[in-house]
């Protein structure tokens, strides 16, 4: 397979944290939102004017698939200018620079694709948390930007620069960074103290892949819940206790040497779901003391490249197929892996669950909301927002979407604002 064509499927690796929940409802502070699982309490609202939704705000960016953060009326954006990678904190009312941070870096991607930061932040309500293209596992301070600390994880700790370079979104709970590390010699996956970057313990010696951990639950013979952090590596499925314990190891991946697994995990009670694309599929776990259970799996059920499905009653809503093949847009039954249906000639992109509603951002640009109904994909409206090859992440936060392509970040109203 072509480095070309691995490129689409890795570049844009989604991420993921389970930590730093927001107490605020109208927030989008991490990776895939406040549970990490891409949806929102927070409504979008149709129709919008004939030339789409308000624009609140525009302005230029460096390169990168990071997607934007909001957090306390800030909106957190890592990217890159020239041999710098940049924090920049933004009032997410005017687009405002409130504050900025650089570091040098040298990265050059091996393809000649993209060469800035593919992880996205994670913060709390004290701290924003950054993992860049080189591995440097930075962290600073929200309300000004000051440097608390710095790990250069790919120089101490051997990181493999892997297809594309580190590219986890950190996730943050319980006062410790999990990171899908992939570092080959014993540090796979990885935890780090959020108040000091001390290494706290590496586990597996799995290359990372490109996606991101998140927060699951395993439950036990007795009853009880033990709360776990949970890696999709290249290798396959791994669950830890928050202080390193392996509960799980569950070997699921690509037969091409040339792929990834780009989705984060979904996690619904002590059920989990895994996709990837390259021949891969889709299959669902259950967790519990004796180990995973496989409950079904299917390489026809719903295959994504790299952007993570969400999940709402029972039914997956995502992107089934190659980028570069013209993927469809699929509803799928959570217990079964039965497709419900299937939406073609989309093109590929990233999907949010806003309340009773999917939020899709196309590579064209394109913005489209639509119902998630089991029955049929049901448009309520579209307009176009960016530009193309608009691959990263994006945010839904106090009524507004935060996204960018690779030359513009915009905020348009999609909703009532909570400010």
């Amino acid at each position: 397979m072509g480095g070309a064509n691995l490129i689409t499927a890795l570049a844009v690796g989604g991420m993921m944290s389970a930590g730093a929940v927001s107490s605020l409802g109208g927030d989008w502070p991490q990776f895939l939102g406040p549970q990490r699982d891409g949806s929102t309490t927070n409504s979008v609202t149709v129709p919008w004017p004939s030339d789409g939704p308000v624009r609140r705000w525009k302005l230029s960016v460096g390169s990168g698939f990071s997607g934007p953060v909001v957090r306390d009326g800030k909106v957190i954006l890592f990217d890159r200018r020239d041999d710098q990678e940049r924090v920049q904190a933004l009032d997410l009312r005017n687009g405002k620079v409130l504050w900025e941070h650089r570091a040098p870096t040298a990265y050059v991607d091996s393809f000649g694709f993209d060469n800035g930061p593919r992880g996205t932040p994670a913060t709390t309500p004290e701290r924003v948390v950054t993992f860049g293209a080189e591995g440097r596992l930075t962290c600073l301070r929200l309300a000004d930007g000051a440097r608390e600390w710095v790990v250069e994880t790919g120089r101490e700790l051997g990181g493999d620069k892997g297809f594309f370079g580190p590219a986890c979104s950190p996730l943050i709970v319980s006062n410790r960074i999990f990171l899908n590390l992939g570092n080959r010699d014993g540090g796979g996956i990885a935890a780090f103290s959020l108040d000091t970057g001390r290494l706290l313990w590496k586990r597996t010696d799995h290359e990372a892949g490109y996606a991101s951990p998140v927060v699951g639950i395993c439950t036990l013979a007795s009853g009880l819940s033990s709360p776990l952090a949970l890696f999709f590596t290249r290798e396959g499925f791994v669950g830890a206790t928050y202080d390193g314990d392996v509960r799980f190891k569950h070997p699921w991946r690509s037969r091409q040497h040339a792929s990834v697994n780009a989705a984060s995990p979904l996690v619904v009670s002590n059920e989990v779901f895994l996709t990837a694309s390259y021949d891969t599929g889709a299959t669902l776990l259950r967790l519990g003391d004796r180990g995973v259970k496989v409950i079904w799996s299917s390489d026809e059920a719903l295959s994504a490249h790299y952007a993570t499905p969400v999940v709402r009653q029972g039914f997956l809503y995502g992107f089934h197929g190659r980028q570069e093949q013209g993927p469809e847009f699929r509803c799928v039954e959570w217990a079964t892996g039965k497709v419900r249906w299937k939406q073609e000639n989309l093109g590929a992109g990233t999907v949010a669950l806003a309340g009773d509603r999917l939020v899709l951002l196309l590579e064209s640009g394109e913005l489209q909301i639509a119902e998630a109904n089991p029955q049929a994909f049901r448009p309520l409206g579209r307009a176009q927002v960016l530009g193309r090859d608009t691959r990263a992440p994006f945010a839904l936060a106090e009524g507004a979407l935060v996204a960018r392509d690779p030359r513009q970040l915009i905020c348009v109203e999609v909703g009532k604002p909570t400010l």
